[in-house]
């Protein structure tokens, strides 16, 4: 599993009291599936979370009249967030306490990435997700679900699915004997060869050449009329 939940503010207690655990892992675990390694993640996470029924019930909208809208809503449950950069969280955490103050959502979930820069002195992303939150109050204060994705990087579940090709099952051929077959050029310590072969049923058919018999000639011999009349 790639990703890590923070729950704040009883926001656990609120998915169980939805009976929505099952349903809301279920959703990370197919998001971590569709998205890892992947390039263009914005648009296949509005795939994915349309797939599983979170962007068809309820409405998206979060500003009436205006094109600002959450990436899923279910039983008054927002989803928000973005895998471009960490710092989306405070965007989204934002978007998400403007429906809760107009009494749209009881809680909402955060999707950001876990990745920062190694050179970063700020410690590991959990330790900073928890000490912005506790910052961010009171102007932040719906209860919320943030869940730090590790997607790896651009085109890694290829490299990791690539499978190491095997050599064929077939005998290996030694260079020299095969240059010696190819080009005519006799291999070292056979120069008194007359032949160069390159594998085993060549080498075979060659001998077998040289140990069939020759036919006899069925030609009679003459007989000259001197050694007739001698005999």
């Amino acid at each position: 599993m790639s990703y890590e939940i923070l729950h704040f503010r009883n926001a656990n207690q609120i998915i169980k009291e939805k009976k929505m655990a099952k349903e809301v892992k279920g959703v990370m675990d197919y998001l971590n599936d569709c998205l890892y390694g992947t390039q263009h993640k914005s648009e296949l996470l509005r795939q994915a979370l349309a797939e599983m029924n979170w962007r068809q019930n309820g409405d998206l909208n979060i500003l009436d009249g205006r094109r600002y809208f959450y990436k899923g809503f279910k039983n008054r449950v927002a989803i928000d967030g973005s895998f471009s950069s960490y710092e989306y969280i405070q965007d989204a955490l934002l978007r998400l306490q403007v429906g809760f103050d107009k009494g749209k959502l009881d809680m909402g979930i955060v999707m950001v990435t876990a990745q920062r820069s190694e050179k970063s002195k700020l410690g590991s992303t959990k330790d900073l997700v928890m000490k912005e939150i506790e910052m961010l109050q009171p102007t932040i204060s719906l209860p919320v679900t943030i869940i730090l994705f590790d997607l790896g990087r651009p085109g890694q579940i290829y490299q990791e699915n690539e499978q190491v090709e095997e050599m064929p099952n077939h005998p290996v051929i030694d260079p020299k004997l095969s240059d010696a077959y190819l080009h005519g050029n006799k291999p070292d310590g056979a120069e008194n060869d007359n032949e160069a072969y390159s594998n085993a049923e060549e080498k075979a058919f060659h001998e077998a050449l040289k140990n069939k018999k020759k036919p006899r000639s069925r030609v009679g011999k003459t007989v000259l009329p001197e050694q007739q009349a001698a005999a």
